[in-house]
């Protein structure tokens, strides 16, 4: 397993969002009335797989971080907006996360503002290693700080990470409930039986009570206007090891060049934390994402959801045959 074959996703512009013009003119008055009368706002954001409004708006009052969608159209980013909402407020104010200013629901339509962040921009693709650094750093932070969660977050009903579902598909694909044949063709298929074994530990590998992102990518990472990163999008928080939030972040890194395992393992929150662990995560992931790449695109997303996926499987499934001495 050489080089990585699948097309890297261009995460800049992965979304297909409405601009400013496109709402509804309540949504405008709603928004106006939070920024202090007549507002601008730039081009929605690029990043990210989902439907929704998303953009900066300037107004008298300020500027904010404006997110918006119907929730007849699109019901299921509604629901993931108003889960974010409910999270943001939760979270502790040391986490390096933009805080959510206001929410409300009118006429059909899920309105969040957030506070912007000054300068913020998705890290430069392939990573750099300052901002590949300093996102590490945030989430070092992240993880300190959420070590325990809070009553409040405790309150959101949290799931344990091992009863939020399974990452069996390797186990599928061995024992045939899955077709083989789903699969791109470099996949080898001679180690589906060791791919299927490492995955079927990996429940007890990210077991814990440390609150996770449970989608930390590059583009849920904003860079701000002094160096720092935030930690975005907060909609899929679960309990297990702080550990597993590094894994899908550094798997990008892997791909552009930089030694993932290294990263990993002098990372705070990767203190213990064997490499039996860390496969089991790989397998777990790999597995995930390339049998979720392979199905249609999703009525209420991006059509480029898929291409990450699979992008992201292999990234994952490379990252392993490297450290497991199966790289040709």
């Amino acid at each position: 397993m050489a080089n990585i074959i699948t097309p890297r996703p261009r995460y800049g512009s992965t979304a297909l969002r409405p601009d400013w013009e496109e709402l509804p003119q309540h949504v405008h008055r709603l928004v106006s009335r939070h920024l202090g009368g007549e507002v601008t706002a730039e081009p929605s954001a690029g990043s990210g797989f989902t439907r929704g409004f998303a953009a900066v708006v300037h107004g008298a009052a300020g500027t904010q971080f404006v997110k918006a969608v119907s929730s007849v159209d699109s019901g299921v980013i509604a629901d993931c907006y108003r889960r974010e909402a409910e999270i943001n407020r939760a979270l502790p104010e040391a986490v390096p996360a933009p805080r959510l200013l206001w929410s409300e629901e009118r006429d059909g339509w899920v309105v969040l503002g957030f506070e912007a962040v000054e300068g913020g921009r998705m890290p430069e693709e392939p990573w750099r290693l300052t901002e590949l650094a300093a996102s590490l750093d945030a989430y070092a932070t992240v993880a300190e700080v959420l070590a325990s969660p809070s009553p409040s977050m405790l309150q959101l009903g949290l799931k344990h990470v091992e009863a939020s579902g399974d990452f069996d598909d390797w186990r599928a694909l061995a024992g045939g409930a899955v077709k083989v044949d789903l699969l791109p063709a470099w996949v080898p298929l001679e180690l589906l039986d060791a791919l299927a074994e490492l995955e079927s530990n990996w429940k007890p590998a990210v077991s814990g009570h440390a609150v996770l992102h449970y989608d930390l990518r590059q583009d849920n990472v904003l860079i701000d206007a002094h160096s720092a990163a935030w930690i975005c999008d907060w909609n899929w928080p679960c309990l297990g090891s702080s550990w597993f939030d590094l894994v899908p972040l550094l798997t990008t890194a892997h791909a552009d060049g930089h030694d993932g395992s290294a990263l990993f393992a002098a990372h705070p929150t990767a203190r213990g934390v064997s490499g039996d662990q860390l496969d089991a995560a790989l397998a777990a992931l790999s597995g995930f994402f390339l049998v979720s790449g392979a199905q249609p695109p999703p009525d209420f997303g991006s059509p480029f959801l898929r291409q990450h996926q699979t992008w992201s499987g292999e990234a994952a499934l490379r990252w392993l045959a490297d450290r497991r001495g199966w790289s040709s």
